[in-house]
């Protein structure tokens, strides 16, 4: 047994992913603080074989310098840089008011208690002194530098006294913030606004501050939307200036700006899109030529022709970087001006584009393929629901031409999966909502064929401009890139997970990436349908990494991609505008862009489309809670979607999660068996595992904290055995 697990190890050693490497590269230097090595001794050093692996340790050691980690003594080569027992991290409050500060310089989270976290918040980049290390005990330490604050305003509501008042932030702030009555801006009791951090005095144990905004009252549509906004730091609204120069910009294009593109207004063009959209960023083109292949086209919204480097609309975009999508609105990358006019790819209008133009064999084979400027003339817009009906009744406006596209969709789809791709396919919750914002039902949205029709020729441009710059023909050195980067899934998870699986007959193969691939596609497969499909499926997601923005490419490893970068909605997300731009460079002939500054403007992306998801998730959250809000006391049957040591989380059939607390139940003293995903009783030995059904009664509903708080239910069998 103890063999069996060793050569799991072992096969895992050979998918190392970045945080793994990181940490794995830095115990080799710790060990030999003197020594200098280059990237081929530390892939010996390792065991590491897979050509795929070297390159990343390659890509590691880089990130290491840039960070401080490492010094780079000569070309390729490099050492440890000489540190104290000091390590520098990010603190992550706990609901116990205790911080975790998560670190590449150590493998463990370092524990720092709240007395000793000297005025660090969450988020906040932080230096702390290590204490002494004491066997079985987590590593802990005191923070005694801030050098970076995550953020310096506040979203949260006031509590007002006669001579002050105490503003209390939303989230995990450990701290209230004390606003003198002269500084609340007009903000009332009880209600929602943005506070600033003016100042806070070494002996204070609050932070002094003062209201910046008011938001309105707690409970309003408008007023709590705004709040999700500010507390991630996205923008509420565009600044005036903005607006000014985005009216400028003029409606008809010049007669000599077309003469420099590609024409491609005679051939028949369409878009696909949700049903409420306004902002389209992609349209496709197809006609059969002389030669027998199929001319496909992805036109893609020119936005870089209209937004220019350093222009305040460019400053702007690069800002929010990414457009935000609420339960209720869309909060725009762009102008409306630009985002739903002269950019959007209306039907029947002409409309400049960059375009990744194929010729396709009837096998979806590429013959040829060309990327450049063009003109485009969209013949017919689809809601997605159109070309659905078309593609399952064979009727329709451009029948042929959608049931065309959709034939050798397939077969990319079919060999994309082959090669390796993971087939995750997540189930949307949508609302319907009244005038007011009000949430009347849910419903569940699915990707169908026509998704997938746009989803594989998206695919295929992202990819092959992606190999176009990053893989060229000369062999040349490859050129500074935005690429879309997906590293592999943490190995231990992996191991975790195939663990879980088996409880329900399920197996992955955990040999090299392809086989990881090849076996969970198969699982995701096996599990459609069945009662634990969603609980697998939200776990599976959790093992991955999360694909980001990057100069130094590693891959994708979900699509089992080699290069990938995001060029076809640059109406909605930043890097497709840079994209567009580099493209364009390196057509002409330009020299490589400065990798620095790019990867810079990389992190920003990635960063700012990590708060638009988490803002969009706690927009969900907040629906959900509102939707349950008249149905306390009332039962539900449910699924355990998550387990920690202070409770259960339940997932109802209407895909709305809450939590039955660990002190709840009371028949048992419970604790956390983490590897196993559940609580087991101390006596009893009853178990509550991810996956099992359940009951449960809905107890509480705390829209602030966008929370559900429910209470087991026992069937009646049960009752009488008690």
């Amino acid at each position: 047994m103890a063999k069996n697990k060793k050569n799991k190890k072992a096969q895992l050693a050979e998918i190392f992913n970045k945080p793994k490497l990181k940490t794995a590269i830095l115990n080799v230097f710790s060990d030999q603080p003197e020594r200098t090595f280059n990237y081929k001794q530390i892939a010996d050093l390792l065991q590491i074989k897979d050509p795929e692996i070297v390159k990343l340790v390659f890509v590691v050691l880089e990130e290491l310098a840039e960070t401080g980690k490492l010094q780079s003594v000569q070309r390729g080569k490099y050492k440890l840089t000489s540190q104290g027992s000091a390590i520098t991290g990010i603190v992550e409050i706990q609901r116990q008011g205790y911080a975790y500060i998560t670190t590449e310089e150590v493998e463990k989270p370092v524990l720092v208690s709240s007395r000793n976290l000297n005025h660090a918040m969450d988020g906040d980049k932080v230096k702390v002194q290590m204490y002494a290390i004491r066997k079985k005990q987590p590593p802990e330490g005191e923070v005694v530098e801030i050098i970076e604050r995550a953020k310096s305003v506040y979203v949260g509501t006031i509590s007002k006294s006669r001579n002050f008042s105490f503003f209390i932030p939303t989230g995990k702030s450990a701290f209230d913030i004390f606003i003198p009555n002269e500084k609340l801006n007009g903000a009332q009791d009880g209600q929602k606004a943005i506070a600033r951090i003016t100042e806070w005095p070494a002996r204070a144990k609050n932070p002094f501050g003062e209201i910046i905004e008011v938001l309105g009252n707690v409970g309003n549509n408008n007023t709590e939307m705004h709040a999700i906004l500010a507390e991630y730091d996205l923008p509420l609204r565009f600044p005036e200036n903005v607006l000014k120069a985005a009216e400028k910009i003029p409606d008809e294009i010049p007669a000599d700006e077309i003469a420099r593109r590609r024409d491609m207004r005679g051939i028949t063009t369409f878009t696909i899109d949700p049903r409420d959209a306004k902002d389209f960023d992609d349209a496709l083109s197809i006609q059969k030529l002389d030669n027998g292949f199929w001319e496909v086209g992805v036109h893609i919204a020119d936005v870089s022709y209209y937004v220019h480097p350093g222009s305040i609309l460019d400053e702007e975009a690069y800002d929010r970087a990414t457009s935000v999508y609420l339960v209720d609105r869309v909060v725009p990358m762009l102008p409306e001006k630009l985002s739903n006019g002269v950019c959007s790819l209306r039907p029947n209008e002409d409309k400049l584009c960059f375009s990744a133009i194929f010729q396709l064999d009837d096998e979806a084979e590429i013959q040829k393929q060309w990327f450049g400027r063009t003109v485009i003339h969209s013949d017919k817009r689809f809601a997605y629901e159109d070309a659905q009906e078309i593609i399952e009744t064979g009727q329709g406006d451009l029948k042929e031409e959608v049931l065309t596209m959709n034939r050798l969709a397939v077969k990319l789809r079919e060999s994309r999966f082959k090669k390796g791709s993971i087939a995750f396919e997540r189930v949307e919750v949508k609302f319907i909502l009244d005038e007011e914002g009000k949430p009347l039902s849910v419903y569940f949205k699915e990707a169908k064929e026509s998704n997938q029709l746009v989803e594989e020729f998206m695919l295929l441009a992202n990819k092959r401009v992606a190999e176009f710059i990053g893989k060229p023909e000369d062999h040349k050195t490859p050129k500074t890139f935005v690429y879309r980067i997906h590293d592999k899934p943490d190995p231990d998870k992996l191991m975790n997970f195939n663990h879980f699986i088996h409880k329900f007959g399920y197996g992955l193969q955990l040999g090299t990436p392809g086989q990881i691939s090849k076996s969970m596609n198969m699982l995701m497969t096996n599990v459609k349908g069945k009662n634990e499909q969603n609980v697998i499926e939200t776990l599976a997601i959790r093992t991955m990494a999360k694909a980001v923005y990057s100069t130094r490419n590693i891959g994708h490893y979900g699509l089992s991609f080699e290069y990938y970068t995001h060029f076809t909605s640059p109406i909605r997300r930043y890097p497709d505008v840079m994209v567009h731009r580099l493209l364009e460079r390196y057509m002409e002939g330009g020299k490589t862009a400065n990798p620095q500054k790019w990867e810079e403007m990389c992190k920003h992306s990635s960063e700012m489309e990590s708060k638009a998801a988490n803002a969009e998730r706690a927009s969900i959250k907040y629906k959900q809670v509102e939707f349950m809000m008249d149905k306390i006391g009332q039962e539900f049957k449910g699924v355990i979607s998550g387990v920690t040591d202070w409770g259960i989380f339940v997932e109802l059939e209407n895909k709305c999660e809450g939590m039955v607390s660990v002190s709840s139940l009371d028949d048992d003293f419970y604790t956390f068996d983490e590897k196993n995903y559940c609580l087991v009783g101390r006596h009893s030995h009853q178990k509550y595992q991810l996956g099992d059904e359940l009951n449960v009664e809905i107890i509480r509903a705390n829209l602030e904290k966008k929370q559900l708080d429910f209470r087991l239910v026992k069937d009646k069998a049960e009752k009488r055995r008690r």
